[in-house]
């Protein structure tokens, strides 16, 4: 009279933007038992294999009545994706300039030497099926429990476009091509592969890590001529932020790497002695891939172009924004900005002169309609330069993110007050996205408004 799993997950790598469909049956207890319940004991942790004993609490408990067809179907969506969030600070092991992350002086994720694990972005899912119903004694039975198998859950969402495997009414979305196993692979981004960047500009790459295939990442470094000045291997080790020995642990399935100008002029020698006497890396460039122990590539090649420095005197301003897997996405905008406050407060009629006084004295500052408290709040309109149609899904998906930060460019400073103020959040004022193409448009440039999130309150009167 076991329970049994019908329907489940196809792949063990999970978006919990996708659902989350479990179906399950008994058809000897629905058959020929009363008041049958199939009951799900949900337990998400950091742990691997998830610890489901007498003495495990559940997350969450779910029951639900056989349909029409004699089944119970979940969809545990709703739950798992209460449990993954974004990453906003580094994990510990990672450094800023040199200086280890702690609890009490965290630096933000972005700004990260070379690796950071992960904290929040990565959770292991497991699910304990069984049935329950009422014997002919009045008393509750329950029958032999079937766990699942171990999920890991991103943050992550699905597109209706992508496309979903089905196999044997299992479904789910193929993550292969981001696991780093081939040189096809890819990072954690569905950004061009090729970026721009300035060099005051920090930012990060994820990859996820389901097998311990990636030994080093390895940054190539060319002049504007196209010519190769240096280059240099970062291993995966935990004095660089990652980890030496691989293991369950969720938080070493999900890293980033800190590949962008100011992240390597934090602590890359090779990097910064290329900026001077001469600078050879503006108008170059920035190479990124990685490799396993063999020295064979497990990922496509990303390239970031170094800008050169702005002449008409333009306000670079440095967006980063969740992206659909859970890591970040950055873009630099780098041509005319425009920066304006509105303000909006209470207001009160002010009695003139002195009443609370000895004598009456009519004073020209008071008397009229005055400003209780004033509140600013500052917008921001920018624009990208011209780029190619392969940039639209990126710009598509900052429309559509949840988080969207200014970041700050490179500063000498490594307090905890000064890297606190590194990132700023934002709200995306522009309300809707109008895929351009070449064919319609010849020229493709985007325009967008933010609103900066935190409202300056003045003195009140």
């Amino acid at each position: 009279m076991a329970t049994t799993i019908e329907q489940e997950p196809f792949y063990s790598q999970l978006p919990v933007g996708q659902e989350v469909i479990f179906v399950v049956s008994n058809n000897v207890i629905v058959s020929s038992e009363i008041n049958v319940r199939f009951i799900a004991d949900v337990y998400i942790s950091n742990l691997f294999p998830t610890p489901i004993n007498t003495a495990s609490i559940p997350t969450a408990t779910f029951k639900t009545t056989p349909n029409n067809a004699g089944v119970g179907i979940f969809d545990f969506k709703q739950i798992v994706e209460n449990y993954v969030s974004a990453d906003n600070m580094a994990a510990d092991l990672s450094s800023y300039k040199g200086n280890p992350t702690t609890e009490d002086t965290q630096h933000p994720l972005h700004l990260v030497d070379k690796y950071s694990r992960n904290n929040k972005a990565a959770r292991w899912l497991t699910i304990q099926f069984k049935t329950q119903y009422i014997d002919q004694a009045g008393e509750v039975q329950t029958d032999t429990e079937i766990n699942s198998i171990d999920y890991q859950l991103f943050n992550g969402y699905l597109k209706y476009t992508d496309e979903l495997i089905i196999f044997n009414n299992d479904f789910g979305f193929d993550l292969g091509n981001f696991n780093l196993s081939s040189p096809s692979d890819r990072f954690l981004t569905n950004a061009p592969a090729t970026q721009y960047a300035n060099l005051e500009d920090y930012g990060t790459l994820a990859y996820l890590a389901p097998t311990d295939a990636l030994s080093y990442i390895q940054l190539i470094y060319f002049n504007s001529a196209g010519v190769q000045i240096g280059t240099e291997d970062v291993d995966r080790i935990s004095a660089n932020g990652a980890y030496n020995v691989y293991n369950t642990k969720i938080t070493k399935r999900f890293l980033y790497f800190g590949c962008f100008p100011a992240n390597l002029q934090n602590w890359s020698s090779t990097f910064n002695a290329l900026l001077t006497p001469v600078d050879q890396m503006s108008g170059g460039s920035i190479q990124v891939r990685a490799f396993d122990v063999g020295n064979t590539a497990i990922s496509k090649t990303y390239t970031i172009n170094v800008n050169c420095p702005n002449l008409k005197g333009y306000e670079s301003i440095r967006l980063c924004w969740l992206n659909q897997w859970g890591a970040w996405d950055y873009y630099t905008f780098t041509q005319k900005s425009v920066r304006s406050i509105s303000t909006a407060g209470s207001t009160y009629e002010q009695l003139a002169g002195t009443w609370n006084e000895a004598t009456y004295r009519l004073d020209s500052y008071k008397g009229g309609k005055k400003a209780f408290r004033v509140n600013a709040t500052e917008k921001i309109t920018m624009n990208s330069e011209f780029v190619s149609e392969s940039e639209n899904v990126m710009f598509e998906e900052l429309t559509n993110s949840p988080e969207i930060y200014i970041l700050e460019g490179y500063q000498t400073d490594v307090s905890f007050s000064a890297l606190t103020q590194y990132v700023k959040p934002v709200r995306l004022i522009t309300s809707s996205f109008t895929k351009k193409t070449i064919a319609n448009d010849k020229l493709i440039q985007y325009t967008f408004e933010v609103e900066k999130s935190k409202t300056l309150r003045t003195q009140s009167v």
